[in-house]
């Protein structure tokens, strides 16, 4: 594990199109603040030392489970889903990159599987719930 940021408030959801517009008046002001006013509290781990490195993103306050240099296996809690950062409503954001460097980085190919042991490659922009 190689980052962990937790303490980022999480958000009441806002679902309508009326409740987001105050929401969206304050996105440019979380670009500024940098990676944790967009990732709120999250979990960074490194595949190997160099990479590649998976980002769970938006976990709720108080919940981050591990810190830089811990171990992490499979199937463990890392965190909660939340609302913190830029995020509307609850939910985990997942990505793969080939770096740590979020303005370069390259996303990577993320495949789950599922409890028979099948695996899943999830196609552009679907939704993968588990």
């Amino acid at each position: 594990m190689v980052a962990a940021h937790d303490g980022e408030p999480d958000h009441e959801a806002r679902r309508s199109a009326v409740s987001r517009i105050g929401y969206a008046l304050t996105q440019a002001g979380r670009v500024r603040a940098g990676i944790p006013a967009i990732a709120g509290n999250h979990v960074v781990i490194a595949q190997h030392g160099d990479g590649p490195f998976v980002l769970l993103a938006h976990l709720r306050r108080g919940t981050v489970r591990v810190r830089p240099g811990d171990p992490v296996r499979a199937g463990e809690q890392v965190g909660e889903c939340g609302n913190s950062g830029n995020s509307t409503e609850p939910h985990v954001h997942v990505q793969v990159t080939d770096s740590l460097d979020w303005h370069r980085a390259r996303g990577l190919p993320l495949a789950f599987r599922g409890p028979q042991g099948t695996v899943h490659l999830p196609g552009e922009s679907e939704v993968v719930v588990v």
